[in-house]
């Protein structure tokens, strides 16, 4: 009996699994929320403004009678996108960085790390709203603002895992064939020295989450009538006392996908942990 129940029980534990079915709703949400939901987001309906959680409206109705949960479903799609493009590009930017301080070595390696030194002395968030505050406000610019403030954890790692793969033996041993530098880079280096970036990566992911809900909070970001999450929240701030449902669904959202993010983060990196041991 125990070896049968030890066959059949899932080899993910139960909270992982829960995060990833959550990221799988996030994730329909973003790419087809006409699925969930028949709703428009930016439909007005003043009549029905301030409604309380009910059958009809599963999470109540905003200041201008708009469904919160048609809203939140959309709003996915930007909080989200925003989150993944950011990371996308300080993923890129990042590999690119500690990749070339690596193999340059020298005056270059030295330029390149004191740069990412000094972008790493500010917090990512005072680092984006800085940014924002010289290239003004909007979508575009909050993913370049975040994606340079994520910059400097991915240079560090590919760096020091690239100098560390430069010296390993089957790289030695690939030089001895005569492989050309690009070919050695692209074949051999950069597949190990980006180990570590997805778990990183994810993990930066809730971080990233969080900020360009904060920086939208603000207005850094999406301009009304846009539903998107930050957004939703700080419109909802004024009615706490008369309509607390406003903005308490848009943070249980943002809290809700920052933590099965992390928790999927963790996970591989304790898996990626075990393997390099």
């Amino acid at each position: 009996m125990k070896a049968l129940s030890a066959r059949f029980s899932p080899t993910l534990p139960a909270s992982v699994w829960s995060a990833s079915l959550f990221l799988l709703l996030v994730a329909l949400a973003v790419v087809a929320p006409e699925w969930l939901t028949h709703g428009d987001p930016l439909l007005a309906d003043p009549v029905n403004a301030q409604l309380p959680p009910s059958a009809q409206h599963w999470l109540g109705t905003d200041q201008l009678g708009r469904d919160l949960l048609t809203r939140i479903i959309y709003g996915s799609r930007y909080s989200l996108l925003i989150s993944v493009a950011a990371m996308a590009l300080a993923v890129i930017f990042g590999t690119l960085l500690g990749l070339s301080a690596a193999l340059a070595r020298g005056v270059v390696d030295e330029l390149l790390s004191r740069a990412v030194d000094v972008i790493s002395a500010f917090p990512d968030l005072l680092l984006a709203l800085m940014l924002i505050a010289f290239t003004g406000p909007g979508t575009a610019n909050l993913i370049i603002a975040l994606g340079v403030a994520s910059v400097p954890r991915f240079a560090r790692v590919v760096r020091v895992q690239t100098r560390s793969v430069m010296t390993s033996g089957y790289v030695e041993q690939a030089r001895t064939f005569g492989l050309s530098r690009f070919r050695l880079t692209v074949r051999h280096i950069l597949p190990h020295a980006m180990a570590q970036v997805p778990a990183l990566a994810t993990l930066g992911l809730g971080t990233v989450i969080i900020g360009t809900a904060g920086l939208s909070f603000l207005g850094m970001g999406p301009q009304p009538p846009t539903a998107e999450w930050g957004l939703m929240l700080a419109e909802g701030r004024n009615y706490l006392r008369n309509a607390w449902w406003i903005a308490a669904w848009p943070g249980v959202f943002i809290t809700l996908t920052v933590v099965a993010v992390s928790t999927l983060g963790r996970y591989w990196q304790t898996r990626f942990a075990g393997r390099s041991q």
